[in-house]
């Protein structure tokens, strides 16, 4: 297909300057690097090598599977870093030492091109004892700063922004600081930051209930948890941060229920991780999988869906035997629990492709059956891999079977099967891979905007703008050159707050690792409006809630012709 001269040039400059290997000469295009990737990807893949290498090189040069960007940068080039785009700090200990450790920890893995999160709930407060030194501790935030000024310093791989998450538990005594840390421009700036929030709390809430900020036992307040709940939202209606991510359905859900506890996630947050915990990303391209799009005969290639998935299963696999860890406690996180994370990009293209209004019921339910289908293609790949390469050593067939748990293995009819893999699923945002693939719509979210400016950050350190046009819009317009839109052809400010939600929703459902989605609110949208999106998305099982609502103080990585933004990545 053809594209308008910016978005080729945008298209150009994410692959050369983010994904080529600049230092080979002969890699002039998109399946060069394929051939690299899959060189490096499958080095070590056995007797059948030749025809998985050549299933994942057809479907990674045509764009049907779209590796993440750690591999696209990393793989085959020869350099020191990881193809793992993401990682969850050890547990940071309430000590100097223990401080310490984890910032160099952190300053490893960053400058090895991985993101990272840390939990930082096990710190003491702002102005308790320091019983070692007669004084007293400055509290969570100003050890923050240190992480933050680190990763400025650092930045990361190539031209590659660093990503940080900070989260905190919601009985923190320093809660209240911690949420507004980011309110005033230029603050903590590499950082996304999170609120872990309970069902205790929740019901707290919902009760009107006092609630205690408590650490190592002692009670240092007592709040009254509806105040403390819109303290949270009030932060985020004005500034979009904190997210919240609502731990306990994170932990009831966990596959890995019976070995690990999860209290923290990568940056982005769609990989709820243990410390030391990793992010191995790829994506299905679903605007790849429709046949005779924007038409009455348009259908999805359930057959492609699945094969696809397949490569992507035992490609991801791979990559945790062939990667650069930063630290050994990574590497040794990573081969006893195999986690992946294949998701999808293109999902919002691909309705507008079948005719389906984002958000719609009709969108609804098939966004639903299309992400049950990845999941149960997914875990059957991961358990013919199993019996081929054997089972990832943290399976318990008897924890699994002696539990009442429900983990999310259960909802597949796949709690006793070995499977190669713990955990299989998530959903990324694919930002800067979407526009690889012809600037489809990322990860699960509908197109922003048919044209719009987006920002990105070359080689030398200049943040340049470019006009482009999205990939749904473009093909529409080849088959209709003329003519108003059809109803279905939306984009995400057509979209209301509860569709948006619904949409998460529906692909949470079958996702065992977590959803990072962006639910676009109105800037004038009421405060009673804006709380209720997230009471909706804890009530309809969502793992966690990030808006964006029109902020003076948050940039935007995309901004629409007229004026709209959003910090989609």
């Amino acid at each position: 297909m053809r594209f308008d001269l910016e978005t080729k040039q945008l298209i150009d400059a994410v692959w050369n300057e983010k994904y080529r290997n600049t230092k080979d000469t002969n890699e002039t295009s998109i399946s060069h690097s394929a051939r690299r990737i899959c060189d490096a990807v499958y080095i070590n893949d056995g007797s059948s090598n030749g025809i998985h290498h050549g299933n994942a090189y057809r479907s990674i040069s045509t764009l049907d599977f779209v590796p993440g960007g750690r591999i696209w940068a990393g793989a085959g080039t020869g350099n020191n870093v990881t193809l793992l785009n993401c990682y969850v700090s050890p547990d940071i200990l309430d000590s100097l030492d223990g401080i310490m450790d984890c910032l160099k920890s952190a300053a490893i893995t960053m400058q090895q091109g991985g993101g990272i999160g840390m939990d930082f709930s096990s710190l003491r407060p702002r102005g308790s004892a320091v019983h070692r030194c007669n004084s007293t501790s400055s509290g969570v935030v100003p050890f923050m700063k240190m992480w933050n000024s680190m990763c400025t310093t650092i930045m990361s791989a190539g031209t590659r922004r660093g990503a940080m998450m900070a989260v905190l538990r919601c009985d923190h005594p320093d809660l209240l600081e911690f949420v507004n840390c980011k309110n005033h421009p230029g603050e903590l700036t590499n950082f996304n930051i999170s609120v872990l929030v309970t069902d205790k709390f929740m019901e707290a809430v919902k009760a009107d209930a006092p609630w205690p900020l408590i650490h190592n036992n002692t009670t240092y307040k007592v709040c009254n948890a509806r105040q403390v709940w819109s303290m949270i939202l009030n932060s985020t209606y004005a500034h979009s941060e904190p997210g919240v991510i609502f731990i306990d359905t994170v932990n009831k859900e966990n596959n890995l229920f019976y070995c690990e506890n999860i209290h923290c996630t990568n940056p982005c947050g769609e990989q709820p991780l243990p410390p030391n915990g990793n992010c191995n990303l790829g994506a299905i391209n679903l605007s790849n999988m429709v046949s005779n799009p924007f038409t009455d005969n348009a259908f999805l290639q359930w057959g492609k869906l699945h094969d696809t998935i397949a490569t992507g299963v035992r490609f991801l696999d791979n990559v945790l035997d062939v990667t650069n860890y930063p630290l050994e406690e990574q590497r040794v996180e990573a081969l006893a629990k195999r986690r992946l994370g294949l998701g999808v990009m293109g999902l919002g293209t691909m309705l507008q492709m079948l005719q389906l209004c984002y958000g719609s019921e009709q969108a609804i339910n098939t966004t639903s059956a299309v992400m049950r289908s990845i999941a149960l293609s997914a875990y059957e790949a991961s358990t013919k891999l199993s019996h081929e390469r054997g089972v990832f050593p943290s399976f318990d067939r008897n924890a699994l079977l002696d539990s009442t748990a429900k983990p999310f293995c259960n909802r597949l009819s796949y709690e006793v099967y070995p499977r190669r893999n713990s955990h299989l699923l998530t959903v990324a945002p694919t930002g800067t891979t979407s526009l690889l693939a012809g600037n489809v719509s990322s990860g699960i979210e509908p197109s922003f905007a048919w044209q719009y400016e987006r920002k990105m950050l070359m080689a030398d350190g200049e943040l340049k703008s470019f006009k482009v046009e999205d990939y749904g819009y473009t093909r529409y317009r080849e088959l209709y050159p003329v003519g108003n839109l059809p109803d279905y052809m939306v984009t995400a400010s057509d979209i209301s707050v509860s569709e948006h939600i619904s949409m998460q929703a529906a692909a949470q459902q079958w996702v065992d690792s977590a959803v990072s989605k962006t639910v676009n609110c109105p800037e004038g949208i009421s405060f009673d409006e804006f709380k209720h999106v997230y009471e909706e998305a804890y009530k309809l099982g969502c793992k966690g809630c990030t808006t964006y609502r029109p902020s003076k103080v948050r940039g935007a990585v995309l901004c629409s012709l007229d004026g709209a933004c959003s910090d989609e990545a």
